[in-house]
Formats: C-alpha cells, structure tokens, sequence
C-alpha cells in the first residue's frame, strides 16, 4: 500500500508513502523529505529500509501548502522548492511527523531519518516529540538553530564538509553545544550527498553514512 493518508493532530490530512517489509517488521521508520516532496528518490529510501526489514513511511510535509508536490533537481525545480520554507512552520511539521510516527506503531520501536529539511525535522522531532526510539539527520541546517534543545533520545548527525548551504561554523556550533550527539563530518561531499539523483551526489560518504545509519537504527530501534 504504497499511497496511504495520514491525520495530524489538528485534523489535516496528509498523504504519504508507505513501504513495508516481505515479514514482520523489525521497527518502524519515518522519512522525512527533502524541500523536493515525497520524490523518487525519497520513496526509493522507504523501499531501501523495507528491503532492511523496516516499515516506513514518509508523510508529505508539503500538503499543507500545495497537495501532492513533488520535484527534481534543476537549478528552476530548486528555487521553486525553497519557496516553500521561506517561512516554515516546524510545529505543523511535526504534527505531520507524529502522525506518521502513530501510523507505525504497530511495527515496534519507531525511529526516524531526515535529509535537508528532514535532517533539522528529525533533530526537531528528536527533542520535542514522544515515542521515537532514535534520530538520524542528513545536512540539516537549521539544527544549528535549535542546538540548545537536548533530544530526548539516541540522535546521530551527518554533514558534508563541502556544503556550501551548511558552514563549517554551523557545523561547529552544533558540536560544541550537542556532546551528546553522534556527529560524522565528510571529507570531499557537499549538501545533498546521499541523493543518488543529484550533481552532489558522493557516492563514499553515501555509502559510509548509510551504514553508520543503518547500524545506529539496529541498535535502537531493532
């Protein structure tokens, strides 16, 4: 059931992708988008926890403004996508991602994994939501912003030390005021280096990232 509908707590409705394991899950994962929508390559990252024995799903944080958006990665495609976090609502997101989280919980432990907006989604939800067991975040750049707030649960980070939207300095400042949290800084790859259909793609971090991702969510989630 890939295309399922979701309610928040405010009672919008939300679409979202849904891929779940051939048995019985071993926990539950919620994906959280990039500022492209619930795209290929966001779908292809529930397939890929499935095919881990996960169920995922990724709620369509975007639905509020413009239902069903999603994009590519054109220079256009990319200024059209930043319009809708020129001013984003982290509480309604989160409403979104709780939603989500609820809809796996028969699955067992529940953690989550965000890339970009989902990276700072998924600190966000690391440190104000109830019931998620573990937090991974690709090259979220408002983490910084919010590096006072401590997560209530185990939290792990992942940069590219080439990301011209991320300065080191940002970087830094979440280090120094988030001990607690497991960060991993890549030589060499920029903002997007996981997305395998993006120029930014680097195929070694991605690789490295994934396991240590995969490895945090066996020891947290199952």
């Amino acid at each position: 059931m890939p295309k399922i509908t979701l309610t928040a707590s405010d009672g919008h409705t939300l679409g979202a992708y849904r891929a779940d394991p051939a048995g019985s899950p071993r926990g539950g994962v919620v994906v959280i988008q990039e500022i492209f929508g619930v795209n290929s390559h966001i779908r292809s990252i529930c397939d890929r926890l499935a095919a881990d024995g996960y169920a995922a799903i990724a709620p369509a944080l975007f639905d509020r403004t413009e239902r069903d958006f999603e994009s590519g990665y054109s220079p256009e495609e990319v200024e059209r996508a930043r319009g809708f976090i020129a001013d984003p609502d982290f509480d309604a997101f989160l409403r979104d991602t709780d939603a989500a989280r609820a809809a796996l919980a028969d699955a067992g432990k529940v953690g989550i994994v965000g890339f970009c907006l989902g990276g700072s989604v998924a600190f966000a939800a690391a440190t104000r939501l109830e019931g998620f067991s573990a937090a991974v975040g690709f090259y979220g750049g408002r983490i910084a912003g919010m590096a006072d707030e401590k997560p209530r649960i185990p939290t792990q980070l992942h940069y590219g030390a080439e990301d011209p939207s991320i300065p080191t300095s940002n970087v830094e400042t979440v280090k120094a005021k988030r001990p607690d949290v497991e960060i991993f800084v890549y030589e060499g790859a920029g903002h997007g280096f996981n997305c395998d259909a993006r120029p930014s793609y680097h195929p070694e971090a991605a690789k490295l990232a994934w396991g240590r991702t995969m490895d945090f969510l066996a020891a947290h989630v199952g």
